[in-house]
């Protein structure tokens, strides 16, 4: 180990921006062994890790690391696998220049361990050896509910069939998945990766119900009737407006619509015409990884231009780095410290250009952010066909909710306790219906730590 004197940082190999912006396939190739163990090998195995200590999983980072280095293949997966209920998603999707990496001791002079990149490599090259996550048989006929396949459903659902517990998944989607089937896009995350997941489940015993919404196909009271328990892991969908003029005019579009529509076209699902982009100028309001999303996805969608127009700059931009580096690789453009005013529309109510304002950044408020300040007077069009807003999102609260006690909060957040409990027993819940929208790796966190609690109440 600690061979990061010796070997430099490397990234793996991508598709080039002019290939990949044609297509839906994932741009990133996977480390090959040699690759995976020389970057590993670059670990200084700090006493007190920081990767692990970030990592809202609180993954074994350095033991996997020292274990890929040394070619221990069967180690380095069930390590990897043990606190993470599936390490090749989160090896693909997380912000790790946020976490892990962004907090490697090696950061400083000499460039982090591509941890995100090896994590990846464990599990593929385990799945194509033959190894698999290994489940208990199940060990009583009493079952748990679990509402919604997203990540912390998932997350629950896994960690309950590792303990023997047997799990029903209800989901209102045609697909399970959730945010990581229709909110993120194929070019950072194959579905078949999402769904080989959701078979090995099954496989265990769990039960999985699609196209059966909660309170509209089957009653909430009969979850709590038929089952010891019940997950709700809903997620956060009702996405945030800008509250500005003529902001629902034809031609602006909602993030995660957009991005839901488009992936169901790519599933040849049923879809909705008015979210084509082709030919035409966008223009995306927002700077976290859904507008970056958004941004990838007009442009293979063969948009005219593409435009980011984000509020505050480059450094304070929430996204991923990486993905802002790939977005710009494939021919968007980012106009930093502006905000929009009012939306322009032609004479039949069609979007035809955004009015924005410019804008400055100031002292910093409590959370250590510098606050942001429209520059009076600054007022600028840039004309567009289309807008989306991919400004994050809120839970939706469905009515089972407050029809059974369950609180929530006054942005509609579901109110938990310290074991992930709401306030009628035997339900529990989290991720973004908890949380309001967050990182992929916080809800599985949720769902396993929700599923400890579910096992140690009830079946115990």
């Amino acid at each position: 180990m600690q061979n990061f004197v010796n070997l430099e940082r490397i990234e793996p190999k991508k598709r080039s921006s002019n290939e990949r912006k044609k297509d839906f396939n994932e741009i990133y190739e996977v480390f090959n062994p040699d690759e995976a163990s020389a970057q590993a090998d670059r670990c200084i195995q700090c006493g007190d890790p920081y990767c692990h200590n970030k990592c809202p999983l609180h993954n074994f980072i350095p033991f996997w690391l020292k274990s890929v280095a040394e070619k221990d293949l069967e180690l380095s997966f069930k390590i990897s696998n043990e606190s993470n209920p599936f390490p090749e998603i989160t090896g693909r999707v997380c912000p790790q220049d946020r976490l892990c990496e962004g907090a490697c001791t090696l950061n400083d002079g000499y460039g982090a361990v591509t941890i995100g990149s090896i994590e990846l490599f464990i599990s593929e090259e385990a799945f194509k050896k033959g190894i698999k996550p290994s489940f208990k048989p199940l060990i009583t006929d009493k079952r748990v509910a679990v509402i919604g396949s997203g990540p912390a459903g998932f997350s629950a659902a896994t960690y309950l069939l590792r303990n023997g517990i047997g799990v029903d998944m209800y989901e209102k989607a045609p697909k399970p998945g959730g945010l990581l089937t229709f909110g993120i896009p194929n070019f950072k995350l194959d579905k078949e990766v999402v769904f080989r997941r959701f078979r090995w489940l099954e496989e265990a015993g769990m039960k999985l119900f699609l196209n059966t919404e909660v309170g509209k196909d089957i009653s909430f009271e009969e979850l709590l009737n038929k089952y010891e328990a019940v997950f709700i892991g809903i997620g956060a969908e009702k996405s945030k407006r800008a509250g500005i003029e003529n902001e629902d005019a034809e031609g602006t579009f909602l993030a995660i619509e957009f991005l839901r529509n488009i992936q169901n076209k790519l599933f040849n699902l049923p879809h909705d015409s008015k979210y084509n982009v082709e030919g035409k100028d966008v223009v995306i309001i927002g700077g976290g990884d859904t507008a970056m999303d958004c941004i990838r996805t007009s442009i293979r969608e063969n948009a005219k231009s593409v435009k980011c127009l984000y509020r505050r700059d480059e450094e304070n931009m929430p996204g991923s780095k990486k993905e802002y580096k790939n977005a710009l690789e494939e021919g968007a453009e980012f106009v930093f410290n502006v905000s929009p005013k009012r939306i322009i529309v032609d004479e039949k109510g069609r979007v035809k250009a955004i009015e924005m304002q410019r804008t400055e950044l100031g002292e910093r408020d409590e959370s250590g952010r510098r606050r942001m300040r429209v520059i009076e007077g600054s007022e600028f069009v840039v004309d567009a066909d289309v807008v989306i807003f991919a400004l994050g999102f809120d839970p939706a609260v469905p009515s089972f909710l407050k029809e059974n006690g369950i609180e929530v909060n006054d942005w509609g957040g579901i109110v938990i306790d310290e074991n992930y409990e709401t306030s009628k027993e035997r339900v529990f819940s989290g991720g973004d219906c908890y949380r309001g929208s967050d990182l992929v790796v916080t809800a599985a966190y949720d769902g396993r730590e929700a599923a400890k609690h579910i096992v140690e109440k009830y079946f115990k």
